[in-house]
């Protein structure tokens, strides 16, 4: 990598931050939510919005820019592995047959995202298609301590397994937005 790009924040209060407090739609004032659901579906609504916050204002080239080779993870890459993935947690909670893969092979939701309007697009409409079917199909079951699907994972395990996935791949979000246009902050 010959550039090298300035580091900056749109934030004008806390200089470590992504937006100011007061525009970042993650702050919610008052007490964190009660119960163990709650607690849980917060941190998974945070952790998604900061994906899509570290996608804005970006054109499709700049979502599909690659790491470092011989990686090929890039934001794009990262909404299709999600929404990929929320399939694949659907499946394990499934009694029937599994859904197909959302992209095909192996590795396909990272190789596919190229810097085209068209699979932006379809990328963030997955995301949400599968995200809201995910949702609907986990607010099916009350007891956390519930093992449903073939497998007989936990609801509580899914949850957990869903927050600890995005949560490090907005880690990586960070990495690569900065590398895309210098934009850093939590």
């Amino acid at each position: 990598m010959t550039e090298q790009r300035a580091r900056w924040t749109e934030a004008t209060v806390y200089p470590d931050m992504w937006a100011d407090p007061d525009d970042d739609p993650r702050n919610t004032e008052g007490p964190s939510p009660d119960g163990e659901l709650a607690t849980l579906q917060d941190y998974l609504t945070h952790y998604r919005l900061t994906l899509r916050m570290k996608c804005e204002g970006l054109d499709p080239a700049q979502l599909a820019l690659r790491s470092v080779p011989p990686s090929t993870m890039s934001l794009l890459g990262l909404v299709r592995h999600l929404a990929r993935a929320e399939r694949d947690w659907r499946n394990w909670i499934s009694e029937g047959d599994p859904l197909p893969k959302l992209y095909g092979a192996r590795d396909a939701d990272f190789d596919g995202a190229v810097g085209e309007q068209s699979v932006v697009d379809a990328a963030f409409r997955d995301l949400e298609r599968e995200q809201a079917a995910t949702d609907a199909a986990l607010a099916e079951y009350a007891d956390l301590g519930l093992r449903v699907g073939k497998e007989k994972i936990a609801v509580r395990e899914l949850l957990v397994h869903r927050i600890e996935e995005y949560a490090r791949h907005c880690g990586h979000a960070d990495l690569l937005r900065e590398r895309v246009d210098g934009r850093v902050g939590q």
